[in-house]
């Protein structure tokens, strides 16, 4: 009896929460171990499934590096990657899209429906969901000119056709996209995830954005958690150094969101179990959350 009294305790508290998010709009990132380990595989099904249940729309974007790897390797095409893209040739750009679009997506929607959900595969090519040019990377140097990165068909989103995902959600659909866009002569990009998510989190102006990690967090200098940052200790923070690596593109994400009006952003870690409902509907959630002010 203590234990179903402590069940129906846990319902209560999330209850403010459940009120606050019911017929918003969240985007979520999936990507990282939470993609390869089979029980987080399936809370994250029923996470995003529970959502849509009570009344909450969850958008999924998933990565797919780890397989993309996988694949080319098996097919000997060698990988290269430069300020952390994966230089992508017309050969790459075929197993990417086969892999993210063909493989991927399509488990993804096959587990979110075998638990009870009605999700929709999606790539940015469908509907021009996604439109898309390449990505001019461009390297300032003190004492040089400045350097100019070719990334092959890596791109980065131009708009967003939010009509279809409103079309979905209208009829009860969960959409599960691939970063993969197209620009207005047919050419195929491989986008970002993260980016991808962002891109998306701000078209719909969605409540939340929350990026699935395999880190706890953004840590401090001490390597504690810090619960909440806002615009201005983020941006001080990088020139700090104290965020580095591969979390700066994710905080420049969850930046730029909020700078396009999405209420909060997300860096949680999704080696957790049932990450996203800890996240959303306690007080005090499982990794960083970043406001405006």
């Amino acid at each position: 009896m203590e234990q179903e009294k402590l069940k129906a305790r846990i319902l209560l508290e999330a209850l403010p929460y459940i009120k606050e998010f019911y017929g918003q709009t969240v985007v979520i990132k999936y990507g990282g171990h939470a993609m390869i380990d089979e029980n987080l595989k399936k809370s994250f099904a029923l996470n995003v499934v529970l959502l849509k249940y009570i009344g909450v729309n969850p958008v999924i974007v998933h990565g797919g590096g780890p397989q993309i790897g996988n694949m080319l390797s098996q097919l000997q095409i060698r990988s290269e990657f430069k300020q952390g893209f994966r230089v992508t040739d017309e050969a790459t750009m075929d197993v990417v899209e086969m892999v993210l679009v063909g493989k991927v997506n399509k488990e993804i929607v096959n587990l979110i429906n075998l638990n009870g959900g009605k999700a929709v595969g999606l790539s940015g090519k469908d509907g021009f969901l996604l439109k898309a040019r390449k990505l001019e990377m461009v390297i300032d140097k003190q004492d040089a000119p400045p350097e100019i990165i070719d990334l092959g068909k890596v791109g980065e989103v131009v708009s967003v056709n939010v009509s279809l995902i409103n079309s979905l959600q209208k009829d009860g659909f969960i959409p599960i996209i691939a970063p993969v866009g197209v620009d207005d002569a047919g050419e195929t990009y491989n986008i970002n995830a993260d980016f991808v998510a962002s891109s998306i989190a701000s078209s719909l102006k969605a409540s939340k954005l929350i990026l699935l990690t395999d880190v706890p967090g953004v840590l401090d200098e001490e390597g504690k958690i810090i619960s909440t940052l806002t615009l201005k200790q983020s941006l001080h923070l990088m020139e700090q150094g104290v965020i580095k690596g591969g979390m700066l593109p994710k905080i420049q994400c969850c930046l730029e969101a909020l700078n396009y009006g999405v209420k909060k952003t997300h860096i949680i870690d999704g080696r957790l179990e049932n990450s996203i409902i800890l996240e959303m509907f306690t007080k005090c959630g499982i990794g960083t959350q970043l406001v405006f002010s």
